[in-house]
C-alpha cells in the first residue's frame, strides 16, 4: 500500500485541516508514492524506537518530530540527529497531533479512561458532568491515568462541571467554564491564575493523558486492512 493511500484514509478519519495554525501534522518525512508494508504507531519519536524499526517502515506518531521552523540540520542536535537516522533507514513519518486531539483523543479519554460521557464540546475542550467531592474525584483521576499522586489546585470542595483537554491545555485557562480543569503541563503560574479565578486544576500529565493515541488509531487501521504495530512509548520523565 502506498503512503498516499494511508494518508487519504487518515485524513478522512481525522482531517489534517483541523490542526491548529501552530501545529505541523501531516507527512513530515517520506514520499507519498512510496510503498509501505510495515506501519508502527507511537506517541513520539525517539532514538531507541528508530533503532528498533526495520528499513522502509511508516511511523505514525502523535507528536510531530519537526515542530517549529527548522533552519538547519546539525546531526549532533535534536531533532536532526533523529531525522538523519530516519532518512538513512528510509523511515517515513506522519504526525496526527491537534487534529486527532479534537476528533478522537479527548473523547476516548473522557469515555474509556475516566468513564464519563461528554456533555458538550468547545474545540479542544470536552465538558463532563461529574458532581462529586473534589478529593474523591481527584483520587479517581490519578488512578485512571496511573499517576503516582494527584497534583491539584483545590478551589472548591465539590466539582459539578469538569473541563478536559489532553496534553498541554493551560493556554485555555481563561476560557474554561467549569469548576475543575483536567490537563497536563501545569506550571506554577498556571496554578496561581487558576486559584485566583477559583478554578480547580488537576494535572493529568502530558504523556499520561495522550499515551492512548496508538491504541485508538490501531483499531481504525484494522478497518483499512493494514496491520500496524503499537510501539511501547516511554515517558521521558521518571518518578522516584
Amino acid at each position: 500500500m502506498k503512503i498516499s493511500q494511508i494518508y487519504k484514509f487518515l485524513d478522512e478519519l481525522s482531517p489534517f485541516e483541523l490542526q491548529e495554525s501552530w501545529d505541523n501534522s501531516g507527512l513530515l518525512i517520506g514520499d507519498f508514492s512510496q510503498d509501505v508494508t510495515k506501519v508502527v504507531l507511537s506517541i513520539d519519536v525517539d532514538e531507541k524506537l528508530i533503532d528498533s524499526l526495520d528499513d522502509d517502515t511508516l511511523l505514525i506518531t502523535h507528536h510531530p518530530i519537526i515542530f517549529g521552523g527548522l533552519k538547519q540540520l546539525e546531526f549532533s542536535k535534536y531533532p536532526a540527529n533523529l531525522i538523519q537516522k530516519m532518512v538513512q533507514k528510509n523511515i517515513s513519518n506522519i504526525a496526527m497531533h491537534t487534529n486527532f486531539d479534537q476528533t478522537h483523543l479527548n473523547e476516548y479519554v473522557a469515555r474509556e479512561v475516566l468513564g464519563y460521557k461528554i456533555a458538550h464540546r468547545d474545540g479542544f475542550v470536552a465538558y463532563l458532568d461529574v458532581d462529586e467531592e473534589f478529593d474523591v474525584f481527584a483520587k479517581k483521576v490519578s488512578l485512571a491515568f496511573g499517576l503516582p499522586h494527584a497534583r491539584c489546585v483545590k478551589s472548591s470542595h465539590r466539582v459539578k462541571k469538569v473541563a478536559l483537554t489532553t496534553g498541554s491545555g493551560c493556554s485555555l485557562l481563561k476560557s474554561i467554564d467549569a469548576d475543575c480543569f483536567l490537563t497536563g503541563d501545569v506550571k506554577y503560574h498556571d496554578a496561581m491564575e487558576a486559584k485566583s479565578i477559583k478554578l480547580s486544576l488537576i494535572d493529568i500529565g502530558h504523556f499520561e493523558s495522550e499515551r492512548f493515541f496508538a491504541q485508538i488509531l490501531h483499531k481504525h487501521l484494522k478497518n483499512l486492512g493494514l496491520e500496524a504495530i503499537i510501539s511501547s512509548s516511554e515517558n521521558p520523565f521518571t518518578y522516584i
